[in-house]
């Protein structure tokens, strides 16, 4: 059983979910000891949820193993759609993209770790696999590291306490206090830059998106391989430009949060 769980918990849906995850981001064949050794749950239980996440589209199952179908991703994509989080976005990352010639994506905090829900990505060296739904440890990443940077000190504490839910192996895992000053680096400066502290070669640069609140609810960067960008290209050319993107975004934002209810309804996507 789970702890701290309210009478209203439903074990069955909690369990389903766990066994869709322990496909891990890779989704590869997974036989059933295997599901069962990671979600922890019995053989028979296992084996259960797997075929009614079959019989349900989910899950297909071929000579003794099963994989995650394309259509996991509509549970990914009900919460994109609800947020027009992506239609908001999308010009904007596309036209930072064209700028810096580099790949730009928008993520959020989930727990301790960041989650991206939009990207426009570009045909250069990559150490990582980066996709929606990709999931990394927040104090590594300069997208985590602005999100962070934006929660108060109760708050921080929590999310900081919460062991990542991320299966990669980082380059670094920084102390807590070396994660606190670097906060209090990004809180003055804005902005957040990582080198190489997420994996091998891997620079970025980031900064908040907020909504009409002033509260941050993303934050958008631009990403390089170390091998081909400098920090100083990185601060001095794409910064800029990565501001004005932020901004942008943030505007629309909170235009697509202010409008009636009832022309949202009828035209979910952000007029422009």
């Amino acid at each position: 059983m789970r702890d701290s769980t309210g009478p209203d918990f439903i074990e069955a849906v909690a369990r389903g979910l766990d066994v869709i995850t322990a496909f891990g981001s890779t989704g590869q064949n997974r036989s059933l000891a295997e599901l069962a050794a990671a979600t922890g749950l019995a053989r028979p239980t296992v084996r259960r949820i797997l075929l009614t996440l079959d019989e349900l589209g989910y899950v297909r199952s071929d000579a003794g193993t099963f994989s995650l179908t394309a259509r996991v991703l509509d549970l990914g994509m009900a919460y994109v759609s609800a947020s027009s989080i992506w239609e908001i976005a999308r010009p904007h990352l596309s036209e930072l993209s064209v700028r810096t010639g580099e790949s730009c994506s928008l993520a959020q905090l989930d727990g301790s770790d960041i989650v991206y829900v939009a990207r426009v990505a570009v045909p250069k060296l990559v150490t990582l696999s980066v996709s929606i739904g990709t999931r990394f440890p927040a104090p590594v990443t300069s997208l985590g590291k602005v999100l962070l940077a934006a929660l108060d000190p109760a708050e921080l504490d929590r999310v900081l306490a919460l062991p990542t839910r991320s299966t990669v192996v980082t380059a670094s895992s920084p102390e807590r206090d070396e994660t606190l000053a670097s906060l209090r680096e990004v809180r003055a400066a804005g902005w957040a830059l990582t080198d190489q502290q997420l994996g091998p070669a891997i620079r970025s640069v980031a900064a908040p998106v907020r909504d009409g609140s002033g509260r941050v609810v993303a934050a958008v960067n631009v990403n390089a391989h170390a091998a081909e960008t400098s920090v100083e290209t990185l601060i001095d050319e794409h910064l800029p430009a990565l501001l004005t993107a932020a901004s942008a975004i943030s505007s629309d934002w909170a235009r697509w949060e202010s409008r009636p209810l009832a022309e949202l309804s009828e035209h979910p996507k952000l007029a422009r």
